[in-house]
């Protein structure tokens, strides 16, 4: 991966952190990132009672908060370079680690576009892993800390057992999401599912012009003008049936 120089930001404490844990860094992936982001890291991880500890590793990333191991992978730049190692080392610690999260660092509308493209194009299913996407490289790592310490109070409180009823609701939502997309004529799951990504819900899809719809997925021109006129034309939208 190639350097990405950190632009200085004095490190926040994250919220309603202080108990802290222990950060495993994988030593190949520091050495690839610009000096001032790994003070920043250390600094953030200080601020937060984190210990930093270098090791080699398979993930970036492994936190130890409350008992519980989080697994992280860190993509500080994305291109066309680097994207079919990157998903191909993603495929291979998702069924390593039972708790892994991709933080992906998209700061351009290019890296973005490419993203999702390799998402669909290397067989990524919803929330096998988790991505987070974010815009620069201090959003992410914070990102990385909150959700290591949240995965740490869930496990201290004893609520996985909450956590898996969310997931298992979630996966519900998102199945619904794809019945009632893909009863729209002309559009299949893989359409869905870039909407879903790209997009957000429903009611989301609804309000967005066919200009946008077209910009932030890989859509055709007459898909993104079917969809338009479903949720504008009630003449038209009355054609679909959901099964």
């Amino acid at each position: 991966m190639a350097n990405m120089k950190a632009t200085a930001r004095t490190p926040a404490k994250a919220e309603n952190t202080g108990c802290g844990g222990v950060c495993m860094m994988r030593t190949t992936w520091r050495d690839e990132q610009h000096p001032s982001f790994i003070n920043f890291i250390s600094n953030f991880l200080t601020t937060n009672s984190f210990r930093l500890n270098f090791v080699s590793i398979p993930p970036d990333f492994i936190f130890n908060c409350g008992g519980l191991s989080v697994a992280f992978i860190f993509v500080t730049s994305l291109d066309s370079t680097n994207v079919s190692q990157i998903f191909g080392r993603i495929q291979k610690l998702k069924l390593q680690f039972a708790h892994l999260y991709v933080v992906c660092t998209l700061p351009t509308k290019e890296q973005n576009d490419l993203f999702i493209r390799s998402y669909f194009k290397f067989g990524m299913e919803l929330g096998k892993p988790a991505f987070v996407l974010v815009k620069d490289l201090e959003m992410g790592f914070e990102k990385i800390v909150r959700i290591a310490y949240s995965r740490g109070v869930c496990k201290r409180e004893d609520v996985t057992a909450k956590l898996k009823a969310q997931r298992e609701q979630c996966v519900q939502t998102v199945g619904v999401f794809q019945r009632m997309v893909t009863s729209i004529p002309g559009i299949d799951n893989h359409d869905a599912n870039a909407l879903n990504q790209a997009v957000g819900s429903i009611e989301a899809i609804a309000k967005e012009s066919k200009e946008h719809i077209l910009e932030n997925t890989d859509l055709s021109a007459d898909n993104a003008e079917v969809l338009s006129r479903f949720f504008r034309d009630p003449k038209f939208y009355m054609r679909a049936k959901i099964n």
